[in-house]
């Protein structure tokens, strides 16, 4: 069992930066491949970023590809996720969650979610 926890949402003006954090316990985070999501409001949660256990590949939405960095820290259980010149249409709840296998572009391939932090972008 994984329990993680997102932290840094907030209300940032258009082209605006954030930093979100999420962080683990209850099993070592390195056995877990890592993405996060977001879901806005009237719409499907959609994938935004994954990184693999080791941190050496990462993947990208094309719509947050440039803007966005994901990294991990496997040594303190956390994986965080930079956004760079946000926009309007980056508001959303933000969630991280955990896999083992599967597509990490998919929600389904994900065993754990947090439970979500907000990002609103004022334009």
């Amino acid at each position: 069992q994984v329990h993680l926890i997102e932290s840094g949402g907030g209300l940032v003006q258009n082209g605006g930066s954030l930093r979100l954090s999420c962080e683990a316990s209850g099993r070592t985070l390195s056995d877990y491949g890592m993405g996060w999501f977001r879901q806005a409001v009237g719409k499907e949660r959609e994938f935004v970023s994954g990184i693999n256990r080791s941190g050496d590949m990462t993947y990208y939405a094309d719509s947050v590809k440039g803007r966005f960095i994901i990294s991990r820290d496997n040594a303190n259980n956390t994986v965080d996720l930079q956004m760079n010149s946000l926009k309007p249409e980056d508001t959303a709840v933000y969630f991280c969650a955990a896999r083992t296998r599967g597509d990490y572009e998919d929600p389904s391939s994900y065993d754990y979610w947090g439970q979500g932090t907000e990002v609103t972008i004022s334009s």
